[in-house]
């Protein structure tokens, strides 16, 4: 690195711990930083790249789409956004939808929609149960809706109207329903949990409370969504059908989208109570078609579940020959157990051996790699990731 990229560095804000390398290129599953080193990645942006690094499908289409309309106005139609919209409805239970810029703008408007339904149905009710360990984005009111332990005390006063319940314990959920409550929000696997998954008996109580109370179930897919999980929605593999959706991270498959989706009977959205500068430009959801066309065709979901049996199996082994814990996850987002709190030490020494994993909590590694990942990178990856367990437990007895 040269002195004057460690200058550089200086002029970006200090919000994350973040590596020396500095990363010029990617390739699919690989990373290549500016000393032309690979890294084989399954961090992927925190899940945001479904198809791998510069895919060729979604620059193809950025291409095209730069060179014909950008941004026309989020006040006028553009043939992206309308083919977009109705491709995810024609995927999905829902009928109407909102794009934005992040999953944690979407979340917003979820609130913003559930809030209001409330107000024009349920005689002002407002008040979203979520729960403990959940993440909804770096918003206020996403904040306020996530569970992770001391965000209350980073910028207070914490915005209202939101009530805490335990994953998985519907009694939980059952004891906060009240004359103000008008939904229940909630990610059908928490990944910065450490990919903890929702059981199906808790999903499908969840709806039968909500069809009992007349209350709105909403999922955050942001990272769930867009075949990461197995299906191209995780919903699906609870036969439920939730009132609202929001997608993110994959569905651009690396460029900045995000969308809001709603059956007919929750969409009371009216102009002017939702909108933003660059919500549904062209650029973005002509790469969200890429994406989708990339993800529906025949077979494409069939070989990531198979890659994710696969890194799962091998996970498994890993964890057997060294002791440690559960691997819990599905399609391609899974989690490493440890019994013991190392996970960023084991991160970093993963990355010093070419391989990029991420630690969401000290004790847990997270897995995320590319949808469409060869059975050869993944058997290298776990290999890198099988000598890195053992030199660490071999230096690291304490």
């Amino acid at each position: 690195m040269t002195t004057s990229q460690i200058q550089t560095r200086h002029h970006l804000m200090n919000t994350a711990h973040r590596p020396a390398q500095i990363f010029i290129r990617g390739e699919g599953a690989w990373l290549i930083d500016a000393d032309e080193r690979r890294y084989l990645d399954w961090m992927q942006g925190w899940a945001v790249n479904a198809l791998g690094h510069a895919p060729a499908a979604v620059a193809a289409a950025l291409a095209s789409q730069a060179a014909t309309l950008l941004t026309p106005s989020p006040a006028l139609h553009n043939a992206p956004a309308l083919r977009l919209a109705e491709k995810l409805c024609a995927l999905s239970v829902f009928d109407q939808v909102f794009f934005a810029n992040s999953g944690a703008e979407a979340n917003e408007g979820a609130i913003k929609l559930a809030r209001k339904w409330g107000r024009i149905h349920k005689n002002g009710a407002f008040q979203i149960i979520t729960f403990g360990r959940a993440f909804h984005g770096r918003t206020l009111a996403a904040m306020a809706a996530s569970g992770k332990p001391g965000w209350d005390a980073l910028f207070p006063p914490v915005m209202p109207g939101f009530a805490r319940a335990e994953f998985n314990n519907l009694a939980s959920v059952t004891r906060l329903i009240g004359p103000q409550t008008v939904a229940i929000m909630l990610e059908p696997v928490q990944g910065e949990a450490g990919v903890i998954p929702a059981s199906a008996d808790f999903m499908q109580g969840l709806r039968a409370l909500c069809d009992r109370h007349g209350l709105l179930l909403i999922v955050d897919e942001v990272q769930t969504g867009c075949g990461r999980t197995g299906p191209l929605f995780a919903y699906e593999q609870y036969g439920i059908r939730p009132d609202i959706m929001v997608l993110g991270k994959g569905l651009g498959g690396g460029v900045p989208i995000s969308a809001l989706l709603a059956t007919d009977a929750v969409s009371c959205f009216e102009p002017g109570d939702q909108g933003g500068t660059y919500c549904g430009n062209p650029l973005v959801c002509a790469a969200g078609l890429a994406v989708l066309d990339t993800l529906t065709a025949p077979g494409f979901l069939e070989h990531s579940r198979a890659r994710g049996a696969q890194l799962a199996d091998g996970l498994r082994r890993i964890a057997h020959e060294h002791g440690l814990g559960e691997v819990r996850g599905s399609g391609m987002l899974w989690a490493l157990v440890l019994d013991r709190a190392q996970a960023p030490l084991i991160a970093t020494a993963a990355m010093d051996a070419g391989l990029l994993v991420n630690a969401p909590n000290p004790q847990c590694l997270r897995f995320m790699p590319p949808l469409n990942s060869s059975a050869a990178e993944i058997a290298h990856g776990l290999q890198v990731l099988a000598e890195v367990m053992t030199t660490f437990r071999r230096t690291h007895t304490c």
